[in-house]
């Protein structure tokens, strides 16, 4: 009887139907992840597809109805894996992928819940308690079931998971003030504004003089994260934080970078240049 040689047992079509959502979304990250061993790659994939595939029912236009409807379809995918039931290509790699990385459901529940907020609040200040949900949900959740992919399921692998996500969103905040103000919402926390005697307020946010105190605030944060992010990985397996390492280090040359541009020229956007992120991979090993 011939068997399947192919990573994870998956067909082949199913596999290169995963590759081409990821390779199709222009992110830096599927190159990244090409130099895991194929099983943990295309688990990797399968994580990265269904991240994007809920994260475009939230953002894209349609109804809030459309919306919820998407997203409960999704809820009923996850469910539906963990009985053994599957239904199109990325659900099928992620059934493979499940037992094999030892991946959660409440994880990827956790996700659908970050981007049912989304697509049902405009969200405008949060206080710091929901915030931190929010960035649990959408990037603490992808990390753990990342760091398993990567090959380690330890409760320190889960903190790294726990901190770097809150580091890569506070950062993904910071730099997209501008964005989101334009689009009527705001992800600094309201206790934070509140000090700096900074308004609530989309319209009236980006020239209001405290605001640069506010994005020095979050920014310590962040730094903070990375630090606790990076003291994790010491006790973690050293070969399957590569890629962790990596993701740490160039959000945080991002963060620097935002800093050195300062916070009153906020339509500046900032970004690594090809040698930085080139220096950075190869420091990390992943090269």
């Amino acid at each position: 009887m011939s068997t399947n040689s192919a990573p994870l047992g998956v067909a082949q079509a199913d596999l290169d139907a995963v590759e081409t959502i990821v390779r199709a979304a222009g992110t830096s990250f599927y190159h990244g992840m090409r130099v895991l061993p194929p099983d943990r790659r295309h688990a990797m994939y399968a994580i990265y597809a269904f991240c994007r595939i809920v994260d475009d029912i939230a953002d894209e236009t349609g109804s809030l109805e459309e919306k919820r409807r998407g997203l409960t379809a999704w809820r009923d995918n996850i469910a539906a894996l963990y009985q053994g039931r599957t239904e199109g290509p990325v659900t099928r790699v992620l059934a493979a992928a499940v037992p094999r990385f030892q991946l959660r459901a409440e994880d990827f529940i956790a996700v659908i819940d970050g981007m049912q907020t989304d697509a049902e609040t405009v969200v405008v200040a949060p206080d710091m308690a929901t915030l931190d949900l929010y960035c649990d949900r959408v990037a603490s959740a992808v990390g753990r079931l990342s760091v398993r992919a990567f090959g380690d399921a330890s409760p320190a692998a889960d903190q790294v998971a726990h901190a770097l996500g809150r580091a890569l969103q506070l950062t993904n905040i910071l730099r997209d003030i501008k964005e989101d103000a334009d689009r009527g919402r705001i992800y600094l926390p309201l206790e934070y504004l509140q000090d700096a005697g900074v308004p609530a307020d989309p319209g009236a946010i980006l020239t209001a003089p405290g605001l640069p105190a506010v994005c020095e605030r979050l920014a310590a944060l962040a730094h903070a994260y990375f630090r606790e992010a990076r003291d994790s990985m010491d006790s973690c397996d050293r070969t399957a934080m590569k890629p962790a390492r990596l993701m740490g280090a160039t959000y945080d040359s991002i963060l620097s970078a935002l800093e050195r541009r300062g916070w009153k020229r906020l339509d500046e956007r900032v970004s690594l240049p090809k040698w930085k992120k080139l220096w950075l991979a190869c420091r990390y090993g992943l090269f």
